[in-house]
């Protein structure tokens, strides 16, 4: 959480975090790969002398959205070097104005306006290159979408087809130039293509391929080099050609690195859970091995481990919140303890309070035939039962029958009323029926509250008394 300025906050101020900013920034997203693909797009046929567009439409009004950005920019709070979330606008201006304005600026100026007054030269399509600079922008907040994986294995390949497509533009570029400019033109890859697809190029300019066929073999090309070293069925022959194919192959080099490295890197964090499953499984098998584990005993141990990694993942609660603020981890053990913490014993009490003994609640599993405890044993925890069942036994006779909801264990009184070195022993065993889980509250734990809160101890005591569906040290 980020700290607030003291200061009053301007008017018509939008929250960096905010449901519409997250939203608006999703669009300009989607703009900025628009612009990505039709820039060059529409730069290489400008090159060409064609200037007649049909995206002429939506690219006003990406135009205007990149406007409207900018202006959003100026009323959107951001967080300083502190820590502290700035609201005040001259500050949120100065920031701005230092930071992505001018890139901003050049990537919104309309060029596509002048189409209105018939302005169509090659140096306008060439100029609206500058918005490409919007990518630069767009890198610098890769980093928020790191968690999600599925996100960032799509933008990885975006960037990749993207990559193919500006180097597919500029592979046209240069073909048209070599068949327009270059005395040997009639080897280049342009006027092979129009042999192959039986319209042969006659003094340069007549019968040319289709755009979309110049396009698709290019961007064919492209993609071949990129990821492999082509088919020859669309092959340099110029030196200028042959220069871009091997630039074009070292790009494709370290776009493998980037791209497929972090493929790799994704779907392994994908599967590390399924790993460490594996590592563990293993790890479980030499034990049995190394320490001649009697068969029985093995298939508990193995059966115990399958059962509660269904339930939890491997993931310890505890150990993910270790590194949290004392506060914090009290809010989260309130949530995951909330059954046993929602009794009517904890009614009443303070929040300091209920956060002091959700900390010393400790989730416990067993396995059917499981014995959680037998007679003679330590009271050291009130159980409460969130599934399953278990039995009560004396002298091999069952007594009792625990099931959901159920709170067993001894009431406080008789264990605080006692010497320190005197411990409390049970009357009777504990065995489960089914798959059980509980809820245990350490009574050591629970007696050190209690005497910070001395006010709850007795309501406590009494509503326990009344609360326990069995107790085990009376019987």
């Amino acid at each position: 959480d980020h700290k607030g300025q003291s200061k009053e906050k301007s008017r018509f101020i939008i929250t960096h975090y905010g449901i519409f900013k997250i939203g608006w920034d999703w669009l300009i997203l989607l703009c900025t790969f628009y612009i990505a693909i039709t820039v060059p797009y529409n730069a290489a046929g400008g090159s060409s002398g064609n200037s007649v567009r049909t995206s002429i439409v939506s690219d006003v009004i990406v135009e205007m959205l990149f406007i409207i950005d900018i202006m959003l920019n100026f009323r959107t709070t951001y967080v300083n070097k502190i820590g502290q979330v700035v609201y005040e606008s001259r500050l949120i201006a100065l920031n701005y104005f230092r930071g992505w304005f001018l890139l901003d600026l050049l990537a919104a100026i309309p060029f596509d306006l002048l189409y209105a007054f018939s302005v169509q030269t090659n140096a306008l399509h060439l100029s609206k290159v500058a918005r490409l600079l919007r990518l630069a922008r767009l890198m610098s907040k890769l980093d928020r979408f790191s968690q999600y994986s599925f996100v960032v294995l799509t933008l990885l390949m975006a960037m990749f087809g993207v990559l193919a497509h500006w180097l597919a533009c500029i592979w046209y570029c240069i073909g048209l130039q070599e068949l327009m400019n270059e005395p040997d033109w009639t080897v280049g890859w342009l006027y092979q293509l129009s042999e192959k697809l039986d319209s042969p190029i006659v003094n340069r300019t007549a019968n040319v391929p289709s755009i979309t066929s110049m396009y698709v073999s290019a961007l064919y090309f492209t993609c071949t080099s990129l990821t492999s070293v082509g088919f020859g069925n669309v092959a340099p022959n110029t030196n200028s050609e042959k220069i871009f194919s091997v630039v074009a192959m070292l790009i494709g080099a370290l776009m493998h690195a980037l791209v497929f490295g972090n493929v790799t890197a994704i779907i392994q964090r994908m599967y590390a859970r399924r790993a460490i499953y594996q590592t563990k499984t293993q790890d479980l098998k030499d034990f049995f091995r190394t320490h001649h584990i009697p068969r029985p005993l093995k298939q508990r141990m193995q059966e115990y481990f399958q059962t509660t990694w269904s339930l939890n993942s491997g993931i310890d609660p505890q150990e993910v919140i270790r590194d949290f603020p004392l506060e914090m981890q009290g809010d989260v053990a309130i949530h995951l303890y909330r059954e046993i913490l929602s009794l009517p014993i904890f009614n009443g009490i303070s929040q300091g309070c209920l956060k002091a003994i959700a900390m010393q609640v400790k989730p416990m599993f067993c396995a059917p035939g499981e014995f959680i405890i037998r007679k003679g044993d330590v009271i050291g925890f009130v159980y409460y039962i969130t599934n399953g069942s278990l039995e009560v036994l004396k002298m091999g006779v069952v007594v009792a029958i625990l099931s959901k909801g159920d709170l067993f264990g001894s009431d406080i009184i008789s264990v605080t009323q006692q010497q320190q070195q005197q411990q409390q022993q049970t009357s009777c065993d504990v065995k489960s029926l089914t798959y059980c889980d509980l809820q245990c509250i350490n009574f050591a734990g629970l007696k050190n509250v209690l005497r910070l809160y001395p006010e709850f101890y007795l309501q406590y005591s009494n509503d326990l008394l009344t609360d326990l569906a069995y107790n085990l040290r009376e019987g």
